[in-house]
């Protein structure tokens, strides 16, 4: 007894002099984090978790999971004991293991849970101007490493904590250094006027599913695949006049097919982070309100769905680090489950009005993610065997449930694009088999070998379903106000990636025998030249094509397109001369893309093409997502462009320097710079209720463009208005330069709601027929449709007769022109029965109208693409659209 005593009392004094050594946060960066006026910059942050890692006496490792979009570091924290960290692969290992419980007994189970530790996840803003949580995190990992307590001791021992210290870091240097400049001037307080995440803006979440940033795939690396954690939290921010911290659960209505536990423990998790907010007398925090538990397949929202207590907390603005006042009379409710601004079992202490800090975001925060550690470690054994029940239920609902499986076929529209698919699913840690052999179902349908499986028997079933199965929004007194108009879902209605991609998925309820391998790693598109004589073929179906036309193009490889079919060549296809082989074989090893060789020479019912010079359209009012979104796209597929602002358009003689012009989904409005006044106003304040506010039904694109401004969370709270040099617009000089643009040959190509600006502006002699319709009458959020594509028009080469596409207050076309001959209609939706996956109300408002035309001016064309083709370089199954538009 002696010996344990004397044992215990050297680790206490060894404890004592780590706490001593290690350094505070306001010591490192000179002041309190949350402070007035203060804003440590990501530069810094990332050396203080250096100083805390080699001060933490083996209870933090700090990795740099790679570059940013901008190349800053992307850091992962992991924080727990020492003991912890000298078995941490063996921990790891345990909780993948009890994360796909597949083959284990009960007994095994029990014995994992025994061994193993709960993981927890913590991110921080994800939304650049939502501040908090970044300033947050320091204070959190120190807190943990110099508390002594019984409390924080017990975390270290039973969680591994994982801290992503922010989620976004070009973002925080941008917000950073702006504040800073704008400190003590007339816009001190407002928002960056551009994108604060290269491409993505405040869609960065968006990004869950199909990861196409490099933030997005180091998160979902350490979520779906490396960690699995029990728990998530992703910290944000939201307007400055409701409440002062959301807290889970979700509101109604919540998505079916995640494992009924899950949403018990949003409950559980978020009690106690409230129970802890009002212990430490922090007033004005919510649960089960606000934000639904249907949202986008964000972060947040699809790990539920990978049997992970996914959660958001989301905190009320300030002015970026200045404070913001707000009068008692300004707090309202008005949104879910907060009708007025008064207590209610859910939010029994309204902050009172008053001098709102962002300390107050920083303390009320920290509580928030100590207590989810604090929940984790004093119920480690429950917590572990929750999510061992998990996915042992989920496994057992798809293995009988219906349908059994998802069948992809080698045999698709665009196989490379179905790989893409594939290799996404891989991501999300969903398994996947190949058949080593063609085989039929016992439907009579038949596979040729290399077709996938992906079976509903395994622990991410509900995710599967989601993502390869269609999805109907429901339609019900949840989503319906008392008035029978609908309530906007959050966001999109649907997040099909199949539908999106353009890629055919076949449900069976009954697979039969096959011979299938597991997939351990990506699939390679291994593209091949077979040598010919008369030249190569590339197929115009594929997306890659135009990837592999861009890369032939820097190389200086002349190219042709066939316009007219003939010996089993396609509207569409690209052509290339014998001669350049050894280029052909780089490209096709870069792309996947085969080049055939032809059977003869074509000489008719081709053309020549000549790379065109593009220019997309860029503006500042916070920036416009869908021009971001539009950029990283183009990059992709190796298309060369220049992005132009205001000026150089308002100087006129484009065409001298483009063929194409392209203006991303916006208003009017907004390109032309009538709404500059308002849209500097509505920056700095933050939405009313934050995200989960009832949005207006017909709100466009262009305004879901714009929330990185604050509307949707934003974090900036009240701004004033935007410096004289960031005011955007293009005003009569810009639109008669456009439009000589045009009439002197160039194309102008308008995404989305952009198609309004040509209508509105330029006379284009169409109508939106949905204009003025009401949300009875007419009401579809973020969902497929069905529609006809003309493949043999120029701008449709490639596609399938049939297909989808994506609805979001989209416009659709009737021609009123006189010259009707002038305009071609190129995607119709269909006769009826429009929905594929999502909600639609009054189809008959939609049926038969035209979704892209094309029309002449001048001697140039303006090409309306009414729907979002490239919507987050998501929809890959409609690229082809914007990308025929780009080339000639």
């Amino acid at each position: 007894m002696r010996s344990v005593r004397m044992i215990l009392s050297a680790v206490l004094v060894l404890g004592a002099a780590i706490a001593q050594e290690i350094t505070t946060p306001e010591k490192y960066f000179g002041f309190q984090l949350g402070a007035d006026k203060k804003m440590a910059r990501w530069d810094k942050i990332v050396e203080y978790y250096g100083v805390l890692e080699k001060q933490s006496g083996g209870r933090m490792k700090v990795i740099n999971m790679g570059p940013t979009s901008e190349g800053n570091p992307f850091l992962m924290v992991i924080i727990t004991s020492p003991a912890n960290f000298a078995k941490l692969e063996r921990l790891r290992q345990v909780n993948l293991r009890i994360s796909d419980p597949r083959g284990l007994t009960d007994a095994q189970a029990h014995a994992l849970t025994d061994e193993g530790k709960a993981v927890v996840v913590q991110s921080m803003s994800m939304h650049a101007t939502e501040i908090g949580g970044t300033q947050m995190a320091p204070e959190l990992a120190f807190d943990l490493l110099a508390r002594k307590d019984e409390e924080a001791r017990r975390i270290l021992d039973n969680v591994i904590f994982i801290e992503v210290p922010c989620f976004n870091p070009d973002g925080e240097i941008m917000v950073t250094d702006w504040y800073n400049k704008q400190l003590g001037t007339p816009y001190e307080g407002t928002n960056p006027p551009w994108l604060y995440q290269k491409y993505a803006g405040h869609d960065n979440n968006r990004d869950a599913f199909q990861t196409n940033i490099p933030d997005s795939q180091y998160m979902a690396k350490i979520l779906f695949t490396d960690w699995r954690p029990e728990a998530y939290v992703d910290h944000h921010g939201m307007g400055a006049n409701g409440a002062r911290i959301f807290l889970p659960p979700y509101a109604e209505p919540i998505r079916p097919f995640a494992d009924p536990i899950l949403w018990r423990e949003l409950s559980w998790y978020g009690a106690h982070m409230a129970y802890k907010e009002e212990e430490a007398d922090l007033s004005g925090a919510i649960n089960d309100a606000v934000y639904s538990g249907w949202g986008h397949f964000g972060f947040h929202w699809i790990t539920p769905f990978h049997n992970i207590a996914g959660m958001l907390t989301e905190s009320a603005a300030a002015r970026l680090a200045t404070p913001l006042f707000v009068h008692a009379d300004e707090l309202r409710g008005n949104t879910r489950n907060l009708p007025v601004y008064e207590p209610e079992t859910i939010f029994p202490n309204p902050w009172p009005g008053g001098w709102w800090h962002l300390r107050d975001i920083v303390d009320r925060q920290k509580v928030s993610a100590w207590a989810t550690l604090d929940l984790a470690a004093r119920n480690r054994e429950t917590v572990l065997w929750n999510a061992y029940l998990k996915g042992k239920r989920q496994t057992e609902r798809g293995a009988a449930g219906k349908p059994a499986a998802y069948l992809i076929s080698t045999l698709q529209h665009d196989p490379l694009t179905s790989i893409k698919l594939i290799n996404k699913l891989l991501v999300q840690g969903i398994e996947i088999q190949r058949a080593s052999k063609t085989f039929s179902t016992p439907g009579g349908m038949t596979y040729p070998q290399g077709s996938f499986v992906v079976s509903l028997a395994q622990p991410k079933m509900g995710l599967i379903r989601y993502l390869l199965g269609r999805t109907f929004f429901p339609d019900n007194e949840w989503t319906r106000n008392r008035d029978g108009s609908p309530i906007a879902p959050y966001d999109m209605a649907t997040d099909t990636m199949f539908e999106y991609m353009g890629v055919r998925v076949d449900p069976v309820d009954e697979l039969g025998e096959v011979a299938l391998e597991k997939l351990t790693g990506p699939v390679e598109a291994a593209g091949k030249v077979t040598r010919g004589t008369s030249g190569y073929s590339m197929d115009g179906r594929l997306n890659d094509s135009f990837r592999a036309l861009n890369l032939l193009f820097d190389k200086g490889v002349a190219v042709r397109r066939v316009d007219k079919p003939s010996a089993g060549l396609r509207p569409g296809d690209f052509l290339v001369a014998a001669g350049s082989e050894a280029v052909l074989e780089t490209v096709a090893k870069q792309t996947g893309v085969d080049f055939t060789p032809l059977r003869a020479a074509v000489s008719t019912g081709v053309h020549d093409m000549k790379r065109q010079r593009v220019a997309m359209y860029q503006r500042f009012g916070g920036g416009n997502i869908d021009e971001g979104w539009s950029r990283l796209t183009l990059e992709q597929f190796n298309f060369p462009y220049k992005s132009i602002f205001d000026p150089e358009i308002k100087a006129g003689n484009l065409i001298d320097k483009y063929d194409v012009l392209v203006i991303p989904s916006d208003s009017t409005q907004t390109i032309t710079g009538e709404a500059a006044t308002a849209t500097a106003g509505a920056a700095g304040r933050g939405g009313r209720g934050g995200r989960g506010a009832a949005a207006p039904a017909a709100a466009p694109a262009a305004t879901q463009a714009g929330r990185g401004a604050g509307g949707e969370g934003g974090g900036g709270g009240r701004g004033g208005n935007t410096p004289p040099e960031y005011r955007t617009g293009l005003g009569t000089e810009g639109v008669n330069a456009i439009r000589d643009f045009i009439e002197k040959g160039g194309t102008l190509v308008t995404l989305n709601t952009a198609t309004a600006f040509p209508v509105d502006r330029l006379g284009i002699g169409v109508r939106n027929v949905l204009a003025g319709k009401t949300t009875k009458e007419f009401w579809c959020p973020g969902s497929t449709l069905r529609v006809t594509f003309d493949n043999t028009n120029p701008l449709g080469y490639g596609m399938p007769s049939h297909g989808l596409a994506l609805y979001l207050s989209s416009p659709a076309f009737e021609i009123t022109a006189p010259s009707a001959e002038n305009y071609d209609i190129v995607v119709r939706y269909e006769d009826r029965d429009l929905l594929e996956s999502g909600w639609l109300v009054g189809e008959e408002n939609l049926a038969r109208k035209a979704a892209v035309v094309v029309a002449k001016l001048g001697q140039g064309r303006v090409v309306l693409i009414g729907f979002p083709a490239q919507h987050r370089a998501q929809t890959h199954g409609t690229y082809k659209l914007l990308f025929n538009a780009l080339v000639k």
